[in-house]
C-alpha cells in the first residue's frame, strides 16, 4: 500500500464536523470508563498509574487520528500487560518503552507491507467466538468491584473471578453488587426504549451522588495522578537492543492482532461499516511509537472501550479523540472529582456493555450453519476465556484450517470412465467389451491431491488388477504438493512393478514439473505422457496388440 493511502483524509471528519454531538456524549462515556482501566492497566504493567494514564491519552489520539476504523479505542490493555509484565522485571520501565518503541516501527513497517488485509480471511466462527469471549473475560474482570472485593487472587481472569465469589460468600458487600446490578439494568433498559440518551454516564453520575448523600462505603476509584509524568526515556544500552526484538516481536503480533480483531468485532456491532486494516496497523505502529515519549506503555484497539463506544451512539473517529482529550483533561483539571466515582458503577457499566457485546443471533445462525462451524467458534470462546486471545486465534484458526482440509479432501475423487465417448448403439457396447477384454482401464483424478487426500489414491490404485494398461487421466487435478506427488509416485512404481503400464493424459505443466522434479512420472517417460485421453487409448491398444 502507498503512504498516500495511510494518511487521514479530510472526509472522514466532515460528518464529525456537521454533527458531533453524539460523538461528545460517547467519547465522555468512554473515558469514564476508560478512566480506571488505565490506571489498573498501567499499574499492573509496573510502570504506574500515570504510565496507563499516559498511554490512554496519547496513543488514544494518535490511533483516533491515523487509525482505519471509525469506532475503535485504543490504550493499555489486560491481554498487552501479560506479555509486560516480565519485560519489565527483566529489563526494567526503560525496556518497555524501548519494546513499545520498536513495535511502534514494526506495525508500521507491516502497514506499509500491506500485511493487515490478511484479518480479511480470518474465519467468520473464529471472530464470534472471539468476541463472545471477550465478552465473558469482561464481565469477569469485573466481578471483584461489582462484589466488593478489593484484592482477588487468580493469574487467570476466571480464577480471580471465582476467589471474589468465595471471598464475597465469606464477607457479602451487598450494596456494592446491587450498585453494580442497579447501573448495568439502567444501561440495559434505558438504552432499549431511549438509546440517544447516555444512560451509562447518567447512571454513573446518579450513583456517584447516591454513594455520597448516603455514606453507602462504596470504594471510590481514589486519588488520580495530577498531569503526565515526564518522559522517562534513558532508554537501554546499545548492546541491549538485541535482547529485546524477541519481546518487540510478540508486542507488536499482539497488538496488531488484539487491535485488528477489535475493529473487526466493532463492524460487526455497527451498522455499514468496514474498517481499513493497512490502516489500523499504521495508525496503532504510530501510537505505539508517541506512546514512549510521554513515559506511556504499548497499547492496542480495545475491544472493551471500543465496544462501549458502538452501543454509547460513536459515529465518527471524532468519539475515540474526544475519549483521549477529556482523559487529559480529567488529569490535570478534575481528577479530585472523578476520584469519588464508585468502582461498582464503572464494573455496572461494564457488565451491561458485555451483554451488548454478544450478538446472539450470529452465534445461533453459526452453530446451525454446520457442526464444524459449532466446533470452531466453541473451541474459540473456551480458549479465550480459559487461557488467552493470541492462543484463542490460534486454536480457531489451526481447527478451522484442520476442517476446511478435510472438507477439500472429500472434494477429491477417483473415477473409473468408460474408454469411448458414449453412443447408444450396439457396436460400441461391444467394442468396450473387447476392450476391457483386453484388459485396459482409465481412471480420472479429480479435485486436489495433496496431502490430506492422496493416500487414499494410493490404496484404490495399489488395488487394480487382472490389468494390462492404466491410464490415468489428471487433467482434472485442480492441486498437488509433494506429498501427493509421492502417493502418486509410489502407485505407479506398485503398478509397473506388477508389469502394468501406466499411461498419463492431461497433465498440467506445473505438476508435470514437481512430478518430473522427484521421478514419479511412469517408466515410459514423455512416451507414455499424452495432452489428450484419446492420443493415451489409441497407445494403449497398440501396446496391448504388441503383446
Amino acid at each position: 500500500m502507498s503512504g498516500a493511502g495511510l494518511l487521514p483524509r479530510w472526509s472522514e471528519w466532515k460528518a464529525a464536523v456537521r454533527a458531533p454531538g453524539a460523538d461528545l456524549v460517547s467519547g465522555v462515556i468512554v473515558a469514564l470508563v476508560a478512566l480506571p482501566l488505565a490506571l489498573g492497566f498501567g499499574i499492573s504493567s509496573g510502570l504506574g498509574a500515570a504510565a496507563g494514564l499516559a498511554t490512554a491519552v496519547v496513543a488514544g489520539a494518535v490511533a483516533a487520528v491515523f487509525g482505519g476504523s471509525r469506532f475503535q479505542v485504543s490504550g493499555p490493555t489486560g491481554a498487552m500487560t501479560v506479555v509486560l509484565v516480565p519485560i519489565f522485571h527483566q529489563h526494567g520501565g526503560s525496556g518497555v518503552l524501548a519494546v513499545g518503541l520498536m513495535a511502534g516501527l514494526v506495525l508500521v513497517a507491516l502497514a506499509v507491507a500491506g500485511v493487515g488485509r490478511a484479518v480479511r480471511y480470518m474465519p467468520a466462527p473464529v471472530i464470534e467466538g472471539f468476541t463472545a469471549g471477550i465478552a465473558v473475560v469482561i464481565a469477569l474482570q469485573q466481578f471483584p468491584a461489582a462484589l466488593g472485593i478489593g484484592s482477588a487472587e487468580g493469574a487467570k481472569v476466571w480464577q480471580s473471578a471465582f476467589d471474589a465469589v468465595r471471598k464475597y460468600a465469606v464477607h457479602p458487600h451487598h450494596v456494592t453488587l446491587a450498585t453494580a446490578l442497579v447501573v448495568a439494568a439502567v444501561v440495559l433498559i434505558g438504552s432499549r426504549y431511549l438509546p440517544k440518551l447516555p444512560f451509562a454516564l447518567l447512571a454513573v453520575a446518579g450513583a456517584t451522588v447516591v454513594a455520597q448523600l448516603f455514606d453507602l462505603g462504596l470504594t471510590p476509584i481514589g486519588q488520580i495522578p495530577s498531569g503526565l509524568r515526564a518522559p522517562t526515556l534513558g532508554f537501554v544500552h546499545f548492546g541491549e537492543l538485541g535482547a529485546l526484538i524477541v519481546p518487540a516481536l510478540a508486542v507488536a503480533a499482539l497488538a496488531a492482532l488484539e487491535s485488528l480483531l477489535s475493529a473487526t468485532a466493532a463492524d460487526s456491532m455497527a451498522v455499514g461499516t468496514r474498517h481499513d486494516p493497512d490502516r489500523e496497523l499504521f495508525g496503532q505502529g504510530l501510537a505505539n511509537i508517541a506512546a514512549p515519549l510521554f513515559g506511556g506503555v504499548p497499547a492496542t484497539g480495545a475491544i472493551a472501550r471500543t465496544a462501549v463506544n458502538v452501543r454509547s451512539g460513536a459515529r465518527t473517529r471524532l468519539s475515540a479523540l474526544v475519549h483521549a482529550a477529556v482523559l487529559a483533561a480529567i488529569i490535570y483539571l478534575a481528577a479530585p472529582l472523578v476520584a469519588d466515582i464508585p468502582l461498582a458503577a464503572l464494573a455496572g457499566v461494564l457488565l451491561a456493555t458485555t451483554v451488548r457485546m454478544v450478538e446472539t443471533a450470529s452465534l445461533a445462525a453459526i452453530a446451525r450453519a454446520s457442526k464444524g462451524d459449532a466446533a470452531i467458534m466453541a473451541a474459540t470462546f473456551a480458549v479465550t476465556v480459559a487461557l488467552d486471545l493470541v492462543t484463542a486465534v490460534a486454536v480457531g484458526v489451526g481447527t478451522a484450517i484442520v476442517l476446511a482440509l478435510r472438507q477439500v479432501a472429500k472434494e477429491a475423487r477417483l473415477h473409473r470412465i468408460p474408454l469411448e465417448p458414449p453412443v447408444d448403439d450396439i457396436d460400441h457396447v461391444g467394442e468396450e467389451r473387447d476392450l476391457l477384454h483386453d484388459h485396459i482401464v482409465a481412471y480420472r483424478l479429480d479435485g486436489p491431491l495433496f496431502f490430506a487426500a492422496a493416500h487414499r489414491f494410493l490404496l484404490e490404485l495399489a488395488e487394480i488388477s487382472d490389468v494390462h494398461v492404466v491410464i490415468l487421466r489428471m487433467s482434472h487435478v485442480t492441486a498437488l504438493d509433494t506429498t501427493g506427488a509421492l502417493v502418486l509416485k509410489d502407485a505407479i512404481g506398485k503398478l509397473e512393478h506388477r508389469h502394468i503400464t501406466v499411461l498419463v493424459s492431461g497433465l498440467r505443466a506445473d505438476h508435470y514439473r514437481r512430478l518430473a522434479a522427484i521421478g514419479a512420472l511412469p517408466a515410459g517417460g514423455t512416451a507414455h505422457i499424452f495432452e489428450h485421453t484419446p492420443d493415451a487409448i489409441a497407445h494403449a491398444r497398440g501396446a496391448v496388440a504388441t503383446r
